[in-house]
């Protein structure tokens, strides 16, 4: 059960990884969560950074969705400037929301991999549907009312996953 909390891989950002590299690895498509994990969770566009990391996922030939528990206008507002697909009110870690995803980018959950900032929601929830799972670091230390329940929970799965000597990384 334990497993299911933990990540194929942990990176400080979305900075850290290399859609390049993704590519090499036989992924097509991303799904990423949105708040905490590309921008704030107060935060309404995408920084220019950002935009410079889609533009190379896009060059890479890949694929990407985003896939969000938020409301429809937050994601929608966030997506829309950028042309990129989305997935609002996903009810995460449920795997719905992960399958239509890879339908809309005409994919198999071998050729994705799901990105995202919460154990509880986008690790679990990818691991769940088959995914490779990748967990970063929260962009904000600041975080919505429910997430700050969440947060509590996934620390007390890190540590467990520490004391069994499941996580290989550094924090």
């Amino acid at each position: 059960m334990l497993r299911l909390f933990l990540p194929g891989e942990y990176v400080k950002s979305i900075f850290h990884i290399s859609p390049k590299k993704l590519k090499e690895q036989g992924i097509k498509g991303i799904i990423t969560d949105l708040d905490n994990t590309l921008v704030e969770w107060d935060r309404p566009n995408a920084t220019p950074q950002l935009i410079e990391w889609f533009k190379e996922v896009k060059e890479n030939g890949m694929d990407i969705t985003i896939v969000s528990n938020n409301n429809e206008k937050r994601v929608k507002d966030f997506s829309d400037p950028l042309d990129i697909k989305f997935i609002y009110k996903a009810r995460k870690p449920m795997g719905k929301a992960f399958l239509k995803a890879i339908k809309g980018m005409n994919l198999k959950k071998e050729e994705v991999v799901v990105i995202g900032d919460q154990l509880l929601t986008d690790v679990l929830g990818g691991n769940r549907n088959g995914f490779q799972t990748i967990l970063v670091v929260p962009v904000a230390s600041t975080d919505g009312f429910f997430t700050r329940i969440n947060r509590k929970i996934e620390r007390r799965i890190m540590q467990s996953l520490k004391r069994k000597g499941m996580i290989q990384w550094e924090e």
